[in-house]
């Protein structure tokens, strides 16, 4: 078996709410938006400006994955289910949310694995910090930024709209 590291981005996959997987090989040639969220955070309201991003570009090949996290504060407490709810009722999400999971510790998500082996955060420090955190991932499937969670959608709709315009290189 291969190391986390040594996988392609299409290699993963993850648990959606329900019991089903997604599988990351659907998302070739898209621009991907990943995100850990939490409905009890100050940064919440994100979750507002994440689906204007995803209202904008999803015609134009933009995947939002929205991974709720109960890591930080316990500011994630609800079952799928709720968190779900949560999202639709006060934020109009749309976006795909993933099973509620780890993004540090020894219990981290294959995905999270996988996104920190790939881009390191400031100083060099692997480890998420908080709740909303962003890795934007191109349309061949490398990661090529990340952002903190004081860093809202707005400011990052540009970078976006540069990925979705760029040809994929064949």
């Amino acid at each position: 078996m291969s190391t986390t590291s040594e996988m392609s981005f299409y290699d993963l996959k993850m648990a959606l709410p329900g019991s089903k997987t997604f599988d990351f090989q659907d998302l070739r040639g898209k621009v991907v938006l990943i995100v850990n969220v939490a409905s009890k955070c100050g940064f919440t309201p994100q979750y507002t400006g994440l689906q204007k991003l995803y209202e904008k570009y999803q015609d134009k090949g933009l995947v939002i994955l929205g991974f709720p996290c109960n890591q930080f504060g316990g500011q994630e407490p609800g079952s799928d289910e709720e968190v779900g709810q949560f999202c639709q009722r006060n934020h109009g999400v749309t976006f795909q949310l993933m099973q509620k999971s780890d993004v540090n510790g020894d219990d981290t998500n294959e995905v999270y694995q996988w996104l920190k082996s790939q881009k390191a955060g400031l100083l060099g420090l692997t480890r998420i910090k908080w709740n909303f955190e962003k890795f934007l991932v191109d349309k061949e499937g490398n990661v090529v930024n990340r952002w903190a969670s004081t860093t809202t959608p707005e400011f990052i709709d540009g970078e976006i709209a540069k990925l979705l315009d760029a040809e994929p290189k064949l």
